[in-house]
């Protein structure tokens, strides 16, 4: 079996700092203001056991440039490749969180019901954790019911700075 190569790139922007790995095919991890390498290199031999990493100064312009345009508020969506694992229930609900405008939100229970599965808000949940792409696939934009900011993977500062950056009210 040949080894998946993954190469990491650490982004400071003046608003907030990122870790993007890729592999040929990808983004495998993006990580916000809290995320650590540690963290990154976990979440890549998770999704791929037998994978390689490395750092690559001069990262895919694409990924970094994609970055910097949304970062500065001039870019609205992204155009890039995802290479991912994760449950087909997963898999599902990432799905939704991608259809999800930006400046908009969604509730978890809005969630659950565009898969058909009204009961499953904690399970909804729970995948929204699981989200390897922090900002590609947008679960900062899954409110609470009530409207609340609730729990976010990269912090509750990031998630507000984020929705700030797109002009949520919260």
């Amino acid at each position: 079996m040949e080894k998946k190569m993954i190469y990491y790139s650490q982004l400071n922007h003046p608003y907030m700092k990122l870790i993007i790995a890729a592999s040929d095919r990808g983004l495998v991890f993006v990580g916000t203001d809290h995320a650590t390498l540690q963290e990154m290199m976990g979440e890549c031999h998770k999704q791929f056991p037998q994978c390689e990493i490395y750092e690559d100064g001069q990262f895919k312009d694409p990924y970094i440039s994609q970055f910097i345009e949304y970062l500065d508020g001039r870019r609205k969506e992204f155009t890039l490749p995802f290479d991912i694992q994760g449950t087909p229930f997963q898999r599902e609900v990432w799905k939704v969180l991608c259809d999800i405008p930006y400046g908009k939100t969604m509730t978890y229970s809005e969630v659950a019901e565009r898969i058909k599965k009204p009961k499953a808000v904690r399970a909804v949940g729970g995948a929204v954790g699981k989200n390897p792409l922090s900002i590609i696939i947008p679960c900062h934009r899954v409110i609470g019911k009530d409207g609340s900011l609730t729990g976010y993977s990269g912090g509750l500062d990031v998630k507000k700075k984020l929705l700030e950056l797109e002009g949520i009210p919260y």
